[in-house]
């Protein structure tokens, strides 16, 4: 009798796993519903911005005389330079907290690549940061008389200053959230600079105003730099006049926020931890 050999059997193929840029959109969503789930979290973010413009832009309305301007315009377009910078605080506050808390150990285990991760965060900052801009942008023309760029050139600029802000300001809140020692202190670390850079850069006072030492230190870094290009954007040729070089300055404004993306990245690159200091 002639016995039937079962044929061997063929091993299953390997599950493939799902591209870098869909892993990435998965992890944006996912942010993106924490953070709409934090509803203190929520309201402060959007609130506080507008806020701070109804105060400011009420307080300082008076006529900045040859411009066609007023000093609540100022604040509004030194109030999108600081939200598109939000991701500064937030990622370096948020990462901070995960590796805290060991959610970074826990992904580092996974197959999911290290960069969807970030790219996740980024992306989420870039929506939240994105509707924070709009909200101060219909405040500014509903209350402060703000005018919206008539051509597209106007708005290839805020475009491209504004995706570099956001990039740029992402990569040194990914940088900097290894500086704090834990979750809980994260906030007092990274706050703290955020609200000197502020201050120094031309979003609570006309740039214009400051001494010449602290525009020194604020032309080093990029939110300075983001005010300057969102001005060029809303307050047209009137408002060159109060800059410090008498111009917006864009090919430098573009080259400073590029050599910050570059910088931040070889920073995110060159300290960047996955675990905790506690964990050695």
């Amino acid at each position: 009798m002639t016995q039937i050999v079962a044929p061997p059997a063929v091993p299953a193929a390997p599950a493939e796993l799902p591209s870098a840029i869909r892993l990435s959109l998965s992890r944006a969503a996912i942010e993106t519903r924490m953070f709409f789930r934090e509803k203190d979290a929520v309201i402060f973010t959007f609130s506080f911005p507008i806020i701070l413009l109804v105060i400011f832009g009420s307080i300082f309305a008076n006529d900045l005389e040859g411009t066609g301007l007023n000093v609540s315009q100022l604040y509004v377009a030194g109030l999108i330079g600081s939200a598109t910078m939000t991701g500064f605080q937030n990622l370096g506050i948020g990462i901070a907290m995960d590796r805290d808390d060991g959610t970074l150990k826990r992904l580092a285990g996974t197959p999911m690549p290290p960069s969807a991760y970030f790219a996740g965060k980024a992306l989420n900052t870039l929506l939240v940061s994105f509707v924070q801009v709009v909200i101060l942008l219909a405040i500014g023309v509903a209350l402060f008389g703000l005018e919206l760029p008539a051509e597209a050139s106007g708005w290839l600029t805020f475009a491209w200053v504004f995706v570099l802000g956001v990039l740029g300001s992402s990569l040194l809140g990914i940088a900097v959230s290894s500086l704090p020692r834990s979750g809980k202190s994260a906030s007092a670390v990274i706050a703290m600079p955020f609200v000197v850079l502020q201050f120094i850069s031309g979003v609570f006072i006309p740039i214009s105003e400051l001494p010449e030492w602290l525009t020194r230190i604020a032309s080093f870094f990029p939110l300075k730099w983001m005010c300057q290009g969102f001005r060029s954007v809303f307050l047209g040729d009137g408002g060159a006049t109060l800059e410090l070089a008498a111009s917006y300055e864009l090919d430098r404004v573009a080259l400073i926020l590029g050599a910050w993306v570059i910088g931040g990245l070889l920073l995110c690159l060159t300290t960047f931890r996955w675990k905790s200091r506690r964990d050695g």
